[in-house]
């Protein structure tokens, strides 16, 4: 533990994993299988949305940036806790850990905002299928995205702000696998009222107001897709929010697990556990929900397989 005279930390200790030790080599296994699949799979999303002309509408380009989002928040945590891992060293520097504070948090927001930017463009896409055009412009595409770094920008630009300010901490031993917000604060022992007071607050605004946009979004859709009269017509309109429905759902429960339902036994074991499949499990999923449930994305990826072939 290297903490000077007046309690200053040079660098924390990352507990990590609720494993066994003679289990860590399976488990590294696992989940660098886990963050490699994460990273290539929502690269071939990238990758597929770029090269298919097909695919250049607004709910792909929201597709795009969610891939690179979710790669991005899974590169926060995983490659350090893999490393840890591995080499069996628990320390993180105090900049790394400052840094992990930043980018867990900017990511996360993001996602959010980009779940929400992609429910407003399925609520248009079916109560306004004759305005789409209009109004899911490229300008108002972009504008979106670029509200949704800024906005999250803010907020992680706070939480890292006076997060820095606690310089001095009861001890350096954090119990999980990365840096979490919370955990830190637990260990301050610096005046943490303006953090308390602004932070959570502030996140929880952040989480909530995308979620309400959503659930407004899908209980207008809901409205619509009840008063078309052929079964087809509703079998559409559900198949296009499918993929999307079902991110949402494992985005939210997540959150709601972690952030919002409390347990009297073995918490902070729960909340590592909930944490993986929050920041490594989800993002890992993401790119099969789409190309599974998506026939865009499947015919693009037939479409380069065949251009490969002729090339041959």
């Amino acid at each position: 533990m290297r903490m000077d005279n007046d309690s200053t930390v040079s660098e924390f200790i990352l507990l990590g994993l609720p494993i066994k030790p003679e289990e860590q080599g399976m488990y590294s296994a696992l989940f660098l299988a886990m963050y490699l699949t994460t990273v290539l799979g929502n690269l071939l999303i990238i990758l597929l949305i770029r090269l298919d002309s097909h695919l250049h509408t607004p709910m792909y380009f929201f597709l795009s940036h969610l891939a690179f989002t979710d790669m991005s928040f899974s590169s926060v945590t995983a490659p350090k806790m893999l490393m840890n891992m591995l080499t069996h060293s628990q320390s993180i520097s105090y900049a790394g850990c400052v840094s992990q504070v930043y980018f867990f948090s900017i990511f996360a927001d993001i996602d959010s905002f980009l779940l929400t930017s992609m429910a407003y463009d399925r609520y248009v896409a079916i109560c306004h299928p004759l305005h789409y055009i209009t109004i899911m412009s490229q300008n108002l595409c972009v504008l979106l995205v670029v509200v949704s770094w800024a906005l999250s920008s803010a907020n992680t630009l706070v939480h890292t702000l006076l997060f820095a300010r606690l310089s001095h901490f009861r001890n350096n031993t954090i119990p999980h696998y990365f840096c979490e917000i919370s955990a830190l604060l637990e260990l301050s022992i610096s005046d943490t009222t303006i953090n308390e007071l602004v932070i959570l607050p502030l996140g929880t605004v952040i989480i909530t107001v995308p979620f309400i946009c959503i659930l407004v979004s899908y209980g207008r859709i809901g409205v619509t897709v009840l008063r078309t009269p052929s079964i087809k017509g509703i079998c559409k309109a559900l198949s296009t929010c499918g993929s999307h429905l079902s991110v949402v759902s494992l985005y939210y429960g997540a959150i709601i697990g972690l952030y919002f339902v409390p347990s009297s036994n073995n918490t902070n074991d729960k909340d590592v556990i909930l944490s993986v499949i929050y920041s490594l499990v989800i993002p890992m999923l993401n790119p099969f929900i789409y190309s599974l449930r998506n026939r865009d994305i499947k015919g693009a990826l037939r479409d380069i397989f065949s251009r490969k072939l002729c090339l041959q």
